[in-house]
């Protein structure tokens, strides 16, 4: 009796115990639409975990419902714009990366990207200020005692906050232009010979003209990512902070990036002991789909479906582009089930369903689902990937076209392009994703890869958020290239003195031969006179 008293005594203070040291308290600074949808994943998992969560949000956010019940809180604070503004930007973006961009010169949408730029850097300034400026805000916050941030670098501030605080940060990203944000300020390494910069479509085995513009690419990013920096963050950063800083410096204050892929979808490239895969965090085994949608999918019969989504992000198309696609989708035998909010086209077949939303997760792990079609987002791309579909891609803006290469070169995928395209050319895509045996088997393959792993994605990510918190940081695990200066970090210090020492020899052994062949010379001039 009392052994087994002593064993709960034990197991009771080991309970209690683990309780203190994981029970933490975490602040997340959240980013819009499909990257919220991650966030979220995670904060839920923390909940989950006996962990306590506050969002903190403004009050124009885009696609986060703050007034919602939840298992965590809202700090909610006040910023001088409106959602809708914030939503006409991004709508304008949109619109030109999909409709424009293709025929516009480099001048052109290098102009167009930088004046939208511009305004929505404007807001999010507005946004940081809706926290700095607010000291109630920011007591507040200090007294909540605070174990980490988490945080996605697309919306800046986090940084900040986390230094204003005194807490270590985490970032949680899929990815920036060319990796600026991950090259420049994580100091992750990226050969431009076999590393080919993100947007620029291009794979792991590049020909020497790839090579070059690959070079050229990440130059050109780098020195847009400084004017940007410059112009408007760093002197931000130095205000608040109240000493000299600039952007990248505080990014690299980072205790953990968890990037959002995995090698399911990477090329083969080097990596840092603080970036974590955690790619497909957000999948989840299907659930029964609702009674009404179950009765559609099996009307399919042996022929199965289709599940096309354009994503979170566009609502509609124009309504030649809508028909062109709704006619094709009348060609193949299968059911098609669309996520279409735009007005209904003029084409549409009887075998097309259009939802203003369907639980896509469930339907891909539905076993009559044969294809997907999808823009090319990362989250519905790591959902094809778990459930093992084929894709047919339709890229429209940002990374959607370079993810897309990715499955198309691992043999999962047919791109399209979504400005080119034809009735024709969607048909023969589908149905030959559908009856090409070889696209659902590397379709599956990646899915074992994604499986195979010693711990899931999302349990990963939890797990690094819980090690900085137990830890106070991670510093042992950022490289000392954050130390050196941009010559010390490729060594030029030491490759200049190579070459004066290489100098220095040669010099010394050109006057040496030469002092020697004067010398010989002179001998010999004797003689002749001699003679």
């Amino acid at each position: 009796m009392t052994t087994v008293k002593w064993v709960l005594s034990v197991l009771f203070l080991q309970t209690s115990l683990t309780g203190i040291v994981m029970s933490g308290n975490v602040l997340v600074w959240p980013v819009e639409y499909s990257h919220w949808m991650n966030q979220k994943c995670i904060v839920e998992e923390l909940v989950n975990r006996g962990h306590s969560v506050t969002v903190l949000i403004h009050t124009a956010t885009q696609s986060i419902n703050y007034n919602q019940t939840a298992r965590y809180h809202f700090e909610v604070f006040d910023v001088p714009f409106t959602k809708q503004s914030a939503v006409d930007i991004l709508d304008q973006f949109i619109f030109f990366s999909i409709y424009e961009s293709s025929s516009s010169s480099f001048i052109q949408a290098f102009l167009t990207i930088k004046k939208i730029l511009h305004i929505a850097t404007a807001q999010q300034m507005q946004v940081c200020d809706g926290v700095f400026l607010n000291k109630d805000l920011l007591d507040k916050l200090k007294r909540s005692q605070f174990d980490v941030i988490l945080s996605d670098p697309m919306t800046p501030c986090a940084e900040l906050i986390a230094e204003r605080l005194e807490l270590p940060f985490i970032y949680t990203l899929r990815f920036s232009f060319a990796s600026t944000m991950e090259r420049l300020c994580g100091q992750l390494p990226a050969p431009p010979s076999f590393v080919p910069a993100i947007t620029l479509q291009y794979t792991d085995r590049m020909t020497f003209v790839e090579r070059l513009s690959n070079l050229l690419f990440y130059v050109i990013n780098d020195l847009f990512f400084y004017e940007w920096t410059y112009s408007y963050w760093d002197s931000y950063y130095s205000e608040v902070t109240g000493r000299p800083t600039t952007f990248c410096e505080s990014m690299g204050k980072a205790d953990m990036w968890l990037i959002r892929t995995y090698w399911d979808f990477e090329y083969p490239r080097p990596f840092l002991p603080n970036f974590q895969f955690v790619g497909g965090l957000h999948c989840r085994p299907a659930k029964p789909l609702p009674e009404d949608l179950e009765k559609v999918v099996q009307s399919s019969g042996d022929h199965g479906i289709v599940v096309f989504s354009l994503g979170s992000m566009v609502k509609n198309l124009t309504r030649e582009k809508a028909n062109l696609i709704a006619s094709a989708l009348g060609q193949i035998p299968q059911t098609v089930l669309w996520r279409y909010s735009g007005e209904k086209p003029e084409t549409l077949a009887p075998n097309t369903r259009v939802y203003d939303w369907i639980p896509q997760n469930d339907l891909l792990g539905h076993p009559k689902t044969k294809a997907f079609i999808t823009h090319g987002g990362t989250n519905g791309i790591y959902e094809a990937i778990y459930h093992g579909i084929p894709m047919i891609g339709i890229p429209l803006f940002g990374d959607q076209p370079d993810n897309m290469v990715h499955m198309e070169v691992k043999g999962a995928a047919v791109v399209l392009n979504v400005n080119q395209m034809k009735t024709q050319d969607l048909v023969d895509a589908l149905n030959n994703v559908i009856q090409n045996k070889t696209y659902k088997e590397n379709a599956m393959r990646l899915s074992r890869i994604h499986h195979d792993q010693p711990m899931k994605p999302l349990d990963r990510a939890v797990f690094w958020i819980e090690f900085v918190m137990r830890h106070k940081g991670a510093k042992h695990l950022r490289p000392e290239a954050h130390n050196l200066t941009w010559y010390q970090y490729h060594c030029l210090d030491v490759i200049g003195l190579l070459l004066a020492f290489v100098i220095a020899l040669l010099f010394i052994i050109v006057k040496s031969c030469s002092f020697c062949f004067r010398k010989c010379c002179k001998r010999s001039e004797r003689k002749r006179k001699k003679e």
